[in-house]
Order: structure tokens, then sequence, then C-alpha cells
């Protein structure tokens, strides 16, 4: 329960690996599940399944851990191979995956369909008074079509993970853990405003959770080590503290899902993968930031 100060706090938790999956049909089996401004669509697909848009109102994000796709948009069609990450803009679109496999979509929670089809719908009946209303960022410089980009990037000094971003979402695809991340080396940190997602792709971690004093102590909460599995989401409120240990044996695989973009990893230098596809908004005070 949360006190006067109007926070919603509450962390929501997707253990796919346990879960009974919101879709199971001929496509094979899907899993929904929400937060604020974002949502995933996670699916283990048959062998050419296919996941058709009509109408869709914004951009969305095509995820491909490992198999390909054939992304089609408004008459156009491209081949996107595994290990991939696309963009597909609004209107009517369809994604096939002619071999089957893991498939990772992810949009705004203004498209409402899938939203209210999410597992945790009823727990964002509660408004988050504290979170901005969602505005999305402006078109790309050249007009819409697919976009899409390797993962294959390789490390670089000073960069943190593996960052794309559109109009709607920013996600990082960041560098996996072989085996457990050194304790002496975490990251605990919070946001004032949105919301982070940590989509377990693979392997197995814990996410440490600390909430802070409120002058309500209705507000107040026992810290949480919360272990989870893959696949797995967990949408991380704010202003908790937080930070995550890979600590499966094996390769241990996290995105992180950001909605809308981040402005300050989009001010850092080299950050964003594909910056140069998507502008930024201009702050009326500063001019372009």
């Amino acid at each position: 329960m949360t006190g006067q100060t109007g926070l919603v706090t509450e962390q929501q938790e997707g253990r796919f690996y346990t879960a009974v999956p919101q879709l199971e049909d001929g496509t094979g089996k899907t899993w929904l599940m929400r937060g604020q401004n974002f949502l995933i669509s996670f699916s283990q697909t048959v062998s050419g399944a296919v996941f058709e848009r009509s109408g869709q109102v914004d951009e969305y994000a095509v995820l491909l851990p490992k198999a390909g796709a054939v992304i089609e948009w408004e008459g156009t069609r491209e081949t996107v191979p595994g290990y991939s990450i696309a963009f597909v803009p609004p209107g009517d679109s369809r994604v096939e995956m002619p071999g089957g496999g893991e498939l990772v979509r992810l949009f705004s929670t203004q498209s409402t369909d899938l939203a209210e089809a999410c597992s945790n719908a009823r727990s964002y009946d509660t408004p988050r008074t504290h979170i901005p209303a969602f505005q999305p960022w402006p078109e790309p410089k050249d007009g819409w079509k697919i976009r899409s980009y390797s993962l294959n990037v390789p490390k670089e000094d000073g960069r943190f993970g593996r960052i794309f971003r559109c109009t709607t979402l920013m996600i990082n695809v960041l560098d996996p853990f072989d085996g457990p991340r050194d304790a002496a080396k975490m990251s605990p940190h919070h946001h004032d405003d949105f919301e982070q997602g940590s989509l377990a792709l693979s392997g197995e971690f814990t996410h440490y959770l600390r909430w802070p004093w409120t002058t309500d102590m209705a507000d107040w909460r026992d810290d949480e080590a919360i272990e989870m599995a893959s696949p797995s989401m967990l949408v991380i409120p704010p202003p908790v503290i937080h930070t995550t240990r890979a600590s499966g044996a094996g390769r241990n695989q996290l995105v992180d899902v950001f909605s809308p973009p981040r402005k300050d990893f989009s001010q850092k230098a080299r950050w964003v993968l594909n910056a140069e596809d998507y502008p930024m908004p201009e702050d009326p005070a500063e001019g372009p930031v």
C-alpha cells in the first residue's frame, strides 16, 4: 500500500517460463506483459507463424535474438536475419517467422488492444501520477520505413550496451555476462519519473530493489532480492533504487526497455547506435538537445 505521496511503486514480475501464455494457437505461445508506457510480447513461435497488425497506431520494435523474420509494411517486404532489431512504422504490417523461434515485439501502451490483453493489465488501473504522460519522439528524418540493425556490435570503451531508439521506445541489448556478475561491481541507481523494463532472454538474475523513505511511513518497504530465470520480465518503478546481478552459470542476457526514449542516454556521444535515423525532440528553452 502506498501513502499520501501518491506514488505507485509496485514492481511487476512476469516469469514466462512458468506462467500460462496469454495466447496459444497456431503461431505458438505468446506472453504479454506491460509497464506504464511499454509492453512486451514474447513469443515462442512455430515455423511459418505470422503476426499481423492492422492500423497499428504507432511505431513498434521487433527483436530477433536468434531466428530471422520477414517483415512487411504497407507493401514493402524486408528479410531480417537473426540477432537483429527492427523498427516497424505505424499502419498495416506483419511479421513472419519462416523457421520459427523466439520473437520479441515491443510496443507502446497506445496499442490498447495489446495493453488490455497483458497478464498484468489491471495493475495499471491506478494511475502513476508521478510518471509524465507518454509523448512520442519526432518522426525519422527520411520518413517511415522498416529499419533493421544487427546486434553484432563490438564493445567500445565508454559506451553502455547496445542502445537503439525509435519514436516510441529505447531498447538496450546489454552485453551478456558469461557466468555470474562480479559482486564487487554492482550499479545501484534510480529513476525519478520513468519505469525500466528488464527482459531476461537467457540465464538467471537477481534483481535488488530498495524503496526510498518518503514522509509517509506507509510508503516504506523492506528491501527485496527477486530471483528470476528466463524468459522473464521485471518492471521497476520509479523512484525505487535498483541493480541487477547476473547469477547463472552460463550465458546471461538482459535487455532494458524504456518508453519514450531517454534523453540522458541520447545525449551521450555514440551511445545510441541508430541516432542518425531518429532526431531528438527540441527543448524550447535550450534549442535542440
